[in-house]
């Protein structure tokens, strides 16, 4: 309530460079594991970086610390032991920075849009390597790296050439921040679109100790089955 507010209660005359670095995702059950990005994400003044990848990771986070505006940088746990699969010579010891609400495009295709957030990228390149080898589909996923801001031209882009979109992450399914991003790209996109949009969250309860993580958490069979529904192919 106050950090994100101060500079537009100050006219200005105050900044507020505050980066709040939450790590969500797994492994530490009901209390620290839940990702509540959209809280956050929906909250004006504030600004939401979620990296999946360590090239993203440092990046994001230069770029956070060199920011006026308050930034809560969240983190999946998950990740914290993931190489960098993406960039060629991995994480650059110079300083870089990734560029402000822009996603980027980790696997090419036509058939069908997938959007993760965080964690979910792995997934969801799994699940595309499945739809290929199993139903001929070619889908292109996207990590959108930010919630607020978001530049939404290559994801409402996407969705133009391929008609359909699913989104996923680790959030529960209801209040997720991703129906935004779907009700965002259904107005942008809408004589596009084969089919409605498909968010596909973890389980809208509390977050359940490790053990059981797999029957919480959107997994691989679920986003192989989320994009069947869309192209009329599931049993």
């Amino acid at each position: 309530n106050q950090m994100a507010k101060w500079q537009a209660m100050s006219g200005g005359v105050l900044t507020m460079p505050l980066v709040l670095r939450v790590s969500v995702g797994n492994k530490y059950g009901a209390q620290h594991s839940q990702d509540w990005s959209a809280l956050c994400a929906h909250i004006p003044g504030l600004q939401v970086f979620f990296p999946a990848t360590p090239y993203d990771a440092k990046g994001m986070l230069n770029l956070a610390l060199c920011r006026t505006d308050p930034v809560v940088f969240f983190e999946s746990q998950r990740l914290y032991t993931e190489p960098e699969q993406f960039v060629r010579d991995g994480v650059p010891i110079d300083y870089y920075e990734v560029p402000l609400g822009e996603p980027v495009i980790r696997r090419q295709g036509r058939d069908v849009t997938i959007l993760t957030v965080g964690a979910t990228l792995y997934r969801a390149l799994a699940a595309a390597d499945q739809l290929a080898a199993e139903d001929g589909l070619n889908a292109e996923v996207i990590d959108l790296r930010f919630l607020n801001p978001l530049n939404y031209a290559p994801l409402v882009a996407s969705v133009q050439k391929s008609g359909r979109v699913l989104l996923t992450s680790d959030a529960c399914t209801t209040g997720s921040f991703l129906h935004t991003v779907a009700t965002t790209l259904t107005k942008e996109a809408f004589y596009y679109l084969d089919a409605p949009p498909l968010v596909i969250g973890a389980q809208d309860w509390i977050t359940p100790p490790a053990e059981m993580e797999a029957l919480f958490f959107p997994q691989v069979e679920w986003i192989v089955d989320g994009v069947r529904r869309l192209v009329g192919r599931q049993v």
